[in-house]
């Protein structure tokens, strides 16, 4: 199985939550990391599974730059696919993820597990659930 793990880190929270889904999936699965700003519609097909992951930015919306519009690109191409979503924030209180969450069930995705939030760096609880949600992608 081949997995896209695309996400965006502003800190490093982020990329150390993507660090445990790629560790869980080590010899599990071919996992290859993607910037964001190289993904885009053309590539879903390469992929099997995918994890996304992108920090609350702003007033609780995803990454305005680089991450919103790669994924809106690829937002049409989702319906069927299996995916996680993963990110973390510093304040509020997880609107953008469930938001996030919502878009991808309108779209057709099909989430395997909850999505995974961290306030600031990921605990030991994140950590688990990170590698349950990576697990359940490949299941």
């Amino acid at each position: 199985m081949k997995v896209a793990l695309v996400y965006y880190s502003g800190t490093g929270n982020t990329e150390a939550m993507a660090n445990a889904i790629a560790d869980e999936l080590s010899g599990k699965a071919e996992v290859e990391t993607v910037d964001p700003a190289a993904f885009g519609p053309d590539d879903m097909e390469a992929y099997d599974a995918f994890a996304f992951g992108c920090p609350a930015m702003g007033s609780e919306v995803l990454e305005e730059d680089v991450f919103e519009p790669m994924f809106s690109s690829i937002e049409n191409s989702i319906s069927g696919k299996k995916i996680i979503l993963f990110g973390s924030y510093g304040w509020g209180d997880g609107e953008w993820m469930r938001n996030w969450e919502e878009r991808c069930k309108n779209a057709g995705a099909i989430l395997t597990s909850d999505p995974v939030i961290a306030n600031e760096a990921p605990d030991e609880d994140a950590i688990q659930a990170l590698k349950e949600a990576a697990d359940s992608l490949i299941a």
